[in-house]
């Protein structure tokens, strides 16, 4: 059985973010080095206030370091992935999982790309479950400031752009479901992109290894790859450009993968596949309890 670990993105911070990890020595030692890195405690910010969570700035940390504690609790009972793939920010957690950077180096690419990201708050994302898909990319077609930033399912998709247009496509595609996303601003679209070229600067001074798996990336899943410089370029590309999601399980059934993990809180990433590629088996690895697969 071919297996593939996949990773949620920001979103699924709510959703059991990992409270049994102290008691896990090798899990613990990744959130004591976070609290080393960030200079706050992700397990304490992870149970206060939601509205702290909330904020790029803290989520993007906490849910990176949450699934790369999950990771490693699961490496050591044996399970190896024969490929990878996150979603947005999860991407992170799949690079290093595939052994492409230390949990240091990603830590804090993740709390630098949170910065960048948590300063751009124009904008907002709405999730459209049930459309036209046809009619949807007509609409975002015909406006500069609205486009699809997550392409997750044939029938749900998430678009992002300023607020006037996002409200305004969000009616006119008549979807059947309309989810406003609780983020900071519009990722994935153009508004993202001075933080997106910021980013890439930083990126061109930390060194990638060559992954010990494929990874699919958010930019360009159709073309798995190991090599560290094309990781690289795709990750540099990522904040103001779509996930294609639907295009990574897709592809992932190619490699002939038919087991997929999530790792990391909620179960979003394994229900999306489900409805994509219906013969895969999937698991869910949001804490300890779960690491016997």
């Amino acid at each position: 059985m071919k297996t593939a670990w996949v990773f949620p993105g920001q979103g699924s911070q709510h959703v059991g973010m990992g409270g049994d990890l102290l008691t896990h020595p090798g899990a613990r030692d990744i959130l004591t080095e976070a609290e080393r890195i960030l200079g706050w405690s992700v397990a304490e910010v992870c149970a206060g206030p939601g509205e702290r969570l909330d904020r790029t700035l803290y989520t993007q940390p906490a849910l990176f370091t949450i699934s790369v504690a999950l990771a490693q609790a699961l490496m050591q009972t044996g399970e190896e992935p024969r490929a990878v793939a996150g979603h947005s920010l999860g991407e992170f957690a799949a690079l290093w999982s595939a052994g492409v950077f230390d949990f240091a180096t990603g830590l804090k690419l993740v709390e630098q790309r949170a910065r960048l990201m948590d300063k751009q708050q124009a904008g907002t994302m709405n999730a459209l479950i049930g459309f036209e898909r046809d009619q949807l990319e007509r609409l975002c077609a015909e406006r500069s400031d609205v486009v699809i930033a997550n392409d997750n399912h044939p029938t749900q998709v998430v678009i992002s752009g300023t607020p006037a247009a996002v409200a305004a496509v969000s009616e006119a595609s008549k979807a059947r479901r309309i989810v406003p996303l609780t983020v900071s601003g519009a990722f994935h679209s153009p508004l993202m992109t001075p933080a997106a070229e910021q980013f890439a600067v930083l990126l061109e001074k930390v060194h990638f290894a060559v992954a010990r798996v494929p990874v699919l990336s958010n930019t360009d899943p159709t073309t798995p790859t190991t090599d560290p410089a094309l990781l690289k370029a795709k990750l540099a590309r990522q904040i103001d450009h779509p996930v294609r999601w639907r295009e990574t399980i897709l592809t992932l059934e190619l490699l002939g993968i038919t087991r997929l993990v999530e790792i990391g809180p909620g179960t979003v990433l394994t229900g999306l596949a489900r409805k994509t590629v219906r013969s895969l088996q999937v698991h869910n690895v949001q804490d300890l309890s779960a690491l016997n697969l």
